[in-house]
């Protein structure tokens, strides 16, 4: 980097040197020039050394624009208009996320002045407006100034020994940090000879440590590892330091969800909401829509000047097929922009099922769900309207409101038309007798009916109230399924044990599936009695009223005593 303020650098130069002068007052006994290989201040080597002791100051480009320069903590700055006070490194995420919060906004960052920069060679500098910033900034950009090597750090202290024009021993400095060695270098004239004292130990990036024993191993260590690293050199805070390979093994680990879509400067966020995109590594993209349809295309990426672009190609999906700029990856999320506006914003979802039939039980029996709207033969069938189901295992499903409720069943499947439908039959409630076709499949409202029928089922997730009342019947059939084990309600087991509630049956086996106790139970409503227990559960004879219930537990309760049942199987 070019050398700049020389006023304040020569005031450093005079206080370094008499640093140095201090330290030097006493020396240990020096190795002989013989036994020691030297390096003029001028060398290769030295300069790698200087490089890779340089400042870095790209971790703030987002505010100064100039890997060459780093303001010091503490600093404010207003963006869109909020004063943000700038402690650390941490801080400087608050404003990213400040841009991120709208695609479309201009964003306007102010420094408030004024304020103190480091340069690359530590060099401090008062700055006192935005015009005399940008001189600095500028003067790095288009200079090409910024030469730090960041990929690979010094592990101090380290230890030179100095020499005269006649190869005789001076003195020896230690230094301490990256400050001191690159203060040690600036110093020393161009002829000056200096020697390391070896074994020096260097670390990478990816915190390994090598130990180098000459100026020559420490020269090809350095050039090794130069290039090993993203720098985030590129003045381009939103890129967030991305490359081809890291885009398509993120694209690959999981589904995407789509949550929005803007195509000439027109929303169609609810038209794609929620479709969900697989990438898989032969290039091909499947995309699952909100009935279950399966729409096949092709993706692969390419890397340009601090770019990546993802390309995605459809017969049918029109509003995907196009070249994308991807300028925003993060965790969880990816967003791609191409030009007038265009953009597609996806978020990652490693838990969703993307076979629409499985995708849609899992989601069913997550909460219950509301009746928003029903239509039978074309009328509104307006007392099951606020009626909440609770889809259970074993397709049991209940129905209830005020306290009221009945059971049915419940089964996802495909028709002969290859159509999702939810089959569902309650006995009381003949109007909700029939297989509902899916017609939108979203995570919080769920569309079915046949469209011109007069057939038409609307549902909102209501997990306020999925705590629903266990049915007798769904207990029963649910606890003889499996071995249970027994827990309080932080998950300690009362004793490593399981539980064989079947044909009415009380089997409870130890670890090495032997009986240690026996018994029998009776249900009456939500009340679960167990009888005769003699031995290791004797403790728990007795009525236990279910309090809450799920697909593979139960929680029961007696007076103030409190277990959970988890099924095993």
């Amino acid at each position: 980097m070019k050398t700049l303020f020389k006023n304040l650098a020569s005031l450093s130069l005079l206080i370094v040197a008499l640093l140095f002068a201090s330290c030097q007052s006493e020396f240990e006994e020096l190795p002989t020039v013989e036994d020691q290989t030297t390096i003029t201040a001028t060398s290769s080597t030295a300069e790698l050394i200087i490089q890779t002791s340089a400042n870095d100051g790209s971790y703030d480009n987002i505010v100064d624009g100039s890997s060459c320069i780093a303001i010091q903590f503490p600093y404010t700055v207003e963006v869109n208009g909020l004063e943000i006070t700038i402690d650390s490194v941490e801080d400087l995420k608050v404003i990213e996320k400040i841009f991120d919060q709208l695609d479309d906004d201009e964003d306007i960052l102010d420094i408030i002045f004024p304020i103190t920069i480091t340069l690359s060679d530590f060099t401090e500098v008062v700055i006192a407006n935005v015009n005399q910033l940008k001189e600095i900034a500028e003067d790095c950009v288009e200079g090409g100034d910024d030469d730090d090597i960041e990929c690979i750090d010094f592990v101090f202290p380290l230890t030179f020994y100095t020499f005269d024009i006649n190869k005789q021993k001076t003195g020896s400095v230690v230094v301490e940090n990256d400050r001191q060695l690159r203060r040690f270098f600036h110093d020393l004239g161009d002829d000056d000879v200096v020697s390391l004292e070896f074994p020096v130990k260097l670390e990478l990036y990816d915190g390994s440590k090598i130990t180098v024993n000459t100026h020559a191993e420490l020269a090809n260590a350095i050039r090794s590892a130069k290039d090993s690293c993203d720098e985030d050199d590129d003045n381009d805070y939103n890129d967030d330091d991305f490359n081809k390979e890291r885009l398509d093994n993120y694209l690959m680990e999981c589904p995407f969800i789509v949550r929005e879509v803007k195509r000439n400067n027109e929303s169609q966020t609810d038209q794609y909401f929620e479709y969900v995109m697989n990438f898989k590594e032969n290039g091909e993209v499947k995309v699952y829509d909100r009935q279950g349809n399966i729409l096949t295309g092709t993706w692969n990426t390419t890397a340009g000047e601090n770019r990546v672009k993802l390309t995605l190609s459809f017969d049918t999906l029109v509003d995907f097929t196009l070249e994308w700029l991807v300028y925003e990856l993060e965790e969880g999320k990816i967003k791609l922009y191409a030009g007038d506006g265009d953009r597609i914003i996806m978020k990652k979802y490693c838990d969703v099922i993307a076979n629409i039939p499985d995708r849609l039980r899992t989601i069913l029996k997550e909460c219950n769900w509301e009746i928003a709207k029903v239509f039978v033969n074309g009328t509104s069938v307006e007392r099951l309207l606020g009626y909440d189901f609770k889809f259970k295992a074993n397709n049991v499903v209940t129905l209830s409101k005020d306290g009221i409720v009945s059971e049915g069943t419940w089964m996802i499947q495909t028709n002969d038309q290859g159509v999702v439908v939810m089959a569902i039959t309650m006995g009381s409630e003949q109007d909700l007798n029939f297989e509902w076709p899916l017609v939108d499949l979203a995570d919080e409202r769920l569309k079915f009916g046949i469209p011109g029928t007069g057939y038409e089922l609307i549902l909102e997730r209501d997990c306020e109230t999925s705590g629903t009342e266990c049915s007798e019947g769904y207990i029963a059939q649910l606890i003889q399924n499996c071995k249970w084990k027994i827990t309080d309600e932080e998950g300690n087991f009362f004793q490593d044990l399981k539980i064989d509630f079947s044909n009415m049956n009380i089997h409870v086996h130890n670890p090495n599936d032997t009986v240690v106790d026996e018994g029998n139970w009776a249900i009456n409503g939500n009340v679960l009695k167990f009888n005769d227990l003699s031995m290791t559960l004797a403790n728990y004879i007795g009525e236990w009223t279910v309090i809450e219930c799920g697909d593979g537990f139960f929680k029961l309760k007696r007076g103030e005593e409190i277990i959970v049942l988890t099924k095993m199987c």
